[in-house]
């Protein structure tokens, strides 16, 4: 079905639904109950949802009261609502500026001249100055901005963008060139040669059409801290800076387009740049969401959604420049929904053998920030959960087809799953590794709890503000919640336990595009094979967890390392380690360092071609 109207008309004369009917089973959920809440999650009222907002405390609120009139008690005994810390804006302080001085005089550049990124370090930074191209090292192209020049110690001018881009006949012409160009690359790549700081200018003779605006603060993604102070400077106040050195910034650019050989050269001593970047990041507390109905013993098993989404858009929405409510009615109030309706249905149930533990995760779409920091701080002991089923994106069913991943992360949940699905009238697609999608599933996986994840596919609405509720296929949503719903008896009440399985990566390499990034697993650059915690507040790379058979497996690390220093470069965050891995190639040996029980650690890592 395409449409939640379409096959629903006949199901409303009911009093209640029969889900499954045709095949037996019992009532389990209503479509226009589960549809009701998916209206009003993804109602103009709640803005999208986006973390740190009021509107998401008012989503949460919302979730618990449902709770609370289901006659479910709090996981905690005490209150539904968990609290976590989240960073979720940045604000332009007062202590902003950007002076510099040419030989001849001394110019403060106005405040509505320049702009930190949202993701600059914050202090001082002072310093000559070297114009390093593009500031780019694409080895595999065979093209470095920095060859030839020394920016140690410096402070980096760089052009936005990417050379030969309006060239339809350009070697990088549909390769991956573009992702050296993201801003979040320019730096990490600065930093590798020794950069103190990087100034962006605009590099205008690509663009002649349009007009030359400073990047908005806050429009681009990175991390809270780059490690290095990053301003945008309108090219042509600092137009004289290249005049004085005998050189034309549309002129460089003509010459690197034209046989991709570096134009970088250091300016003369006399031009100094002295600055100050003072962004203030703002830290709000959000909430998971959580109920429990205990079982005859302490073992329970885990029926989860995020309810977050993206608010107004932001740098995760797919509608670029767009500001609008992003209502997010398949990502992820659907979801959400499926686990308010299971919550009503199993209220009403006698108790079985297992506990059943109802969680709505915040800041999915940051990064599987409240799950990451559920599985840090469960209100329940994790090593009695006996499986996760986690739902993101359920709304959206399209020919009857369903996406199942996770079914090899514990003993007998594929056979389980096998004797169920025939008895629905859905086609369920079996993703046997976690990687298929990343979702609050994968939080549990470290956690070592078996996790199935049920997703009905992307859509061109995905983070979208057309991801509306009256899209939503509720009929055929209750069908699957049907399903999990017996998916989930069969786990509270069988005789014998799923036993965590870690999973190695999908020998085929079918790397899947996830709900959080919408971007593909499988990756560029040769495998480490560590997974990325996704918790705040660490200076480095902490490991989640490390993929068995993996070559930092091989190497003895293991999970809650923090990786500080990788090949001889400095890790402060994601990004840099994204960077320096993909300048590397398989069957490269580099240095790693971690710190590991504030002790440091360094092994000689062999890295490998991806599974």
């Amino acid at each position: 079905m395409t449409s939640w109207k379409r096959g629903l008309a006949p199901l409303l004369c009911l009093a209640s639904c029969v889900v499954g009917g045709a095949y037996g089973a019992e009532v389990k959920v209503d479509p226009t109950l589960y549809w009701n809440d998916v209206k009003y999650l993804a109602s103009p009222e709640l803005k999208g949802r986006a973390t740190g907002s009021p509107e998401l405390e008012t989503a949460a609120r919302f979730i618990a009261e449902k709770y609370r009139e289901f006659g479910i008690k709090p996981a905690d005994g005490k209150d539904y609502l968990q609290s976590f810390p989240v960073t979720t804006d940045a604000q332009l302080g007062p202590r902003n500026r950007f002076t510099f001085k040419d030989g001849r005089r001394s110019t403060k550049v106005a405040a509505g001249d320049f702009v930190p990124l949202s993701f600059s370090s914050v202090g001082k930074f002072s310093g000559t100055v070297v114009f390093a191209g593009y500031g780019i090292t694409a080895p595999e192209y065979h093209y470095d901005d920095y060859s030839g020049v020394d920016v140690k110690g410096k402070i980096v001018l760089v052009l936005r963008h990417e050379p030969q881009e309006n060239d339809a006949h350009s070697v990088f012409a549909g390769k991956a060139l573009t992702s050296h160009a993201a801003f979040t690359r320019k730096a990490a790549n600065a930093k590798v040669h020794g950069a103190i700081a990087m100034i962006l200018i605009d590099d205008h003779a690509n663009h002649p059409n349009e007009p030359s605006e400073l990047v908005k603060f806050g429009s681009t993604e990175g991390p809270k801290d780059a490690g290095l102070e990053i301003v945008d400077v309108k090219e042509s106040l600092i137009d004289g800076w290249f005049k004085d050195a005998g050189k034309s910034v549309d002129r460089l650019e003509a010459g690197i387009d034209k046989d991709l050989m570096p134009e970088s050269f250091a300016f003369p001593n006399s031009i100094r740049v002295d600055g100050e970047v003072d962004v203030r990041r703002e830290e709000k507390t959000v909430h998971n969401v959580s109920a429990y109905i205990p079982g005859e013993s302490d073992e329970y098993v885990i029926l989860g959604a995020h309810y977050d989404h993206l608010g107004m858009g932001g740098p995760y929405s797919l509608a670029p420049g767009v500001t609008a409510i992003h209502p997010g009615a398949d990502d992820n109030a659907s979801g959400t929904a499926g686990v308010i309706e299971l919550a009503r249905w199993y209220a009403r149930q006698p108790k079985q053998k297992r506990g059943i533990l109802f969680l709505n995760f915040a800041g999915e779409e940051m990064g599987l920030l409240g799950s990451a920091w559920y599985v840090a701080h469960p209100e329940l002991p994790l090593d009695r959960a006996v499986a996760m089923i986690n739902m993101d994106m359920i709304g959206r069913i399209r020919d009857g087809k369903v996406f199942v991943g996770g079914a090899a992360t514990g003993t007998g949940l594929r056979a389980m799953l096998e004797s169920i699905v025939p008895k629905y009238p859905l086609k369920f697609d079996f993703s046997e590794g976690p990687e298929s999608s990343s979702s609050d599933h994968t939080s549990f996986l470290t956690g070592q709890v078996p996790s199935l994840f049920f997703f009905s596919g992307l859509h061109s609405d995905y983070h979208k503000p057309s991801d509306t509720a009256d899209k939503i296929d509720a009929p055929d949503a209750a069908e699957l919640l049907a399903m999990v719903s017996e998916v989930a008896d069969d786990l509270r009440d069988g005789s014998v336990r799923p036993q965590f399985v870690k999973v190695a990566p999908n020998p085929h390499g079918q790397g899947g595009v996830g709900p959080v990034t919408g971007s593909a697993g499988g990756g560029y650059g040769p495998w480490f094979g560590s997974i990325p915690d996704f918790g705040e507040g660490v200076k480095g790379v902490k490991f989640a967890d490390v993929r068995a058979g993996s070559p930092a497996e091989k190497a003895g690390f293991k999970a809650g390392d923090v990786m500080v220093e990788f090949d001889g470069k400095k890790i402060d965050n994601l990004y840099d380690f994204t960077y320096a891995l993909q300048a590397k190639a398989a069957g490269d040996s580099v240095q790693v360092k971690v710190v590991r029980d504030g002790k440091t650690i360094e092994q000689t890592v062999l890295l490998t071609k991806r599974p």
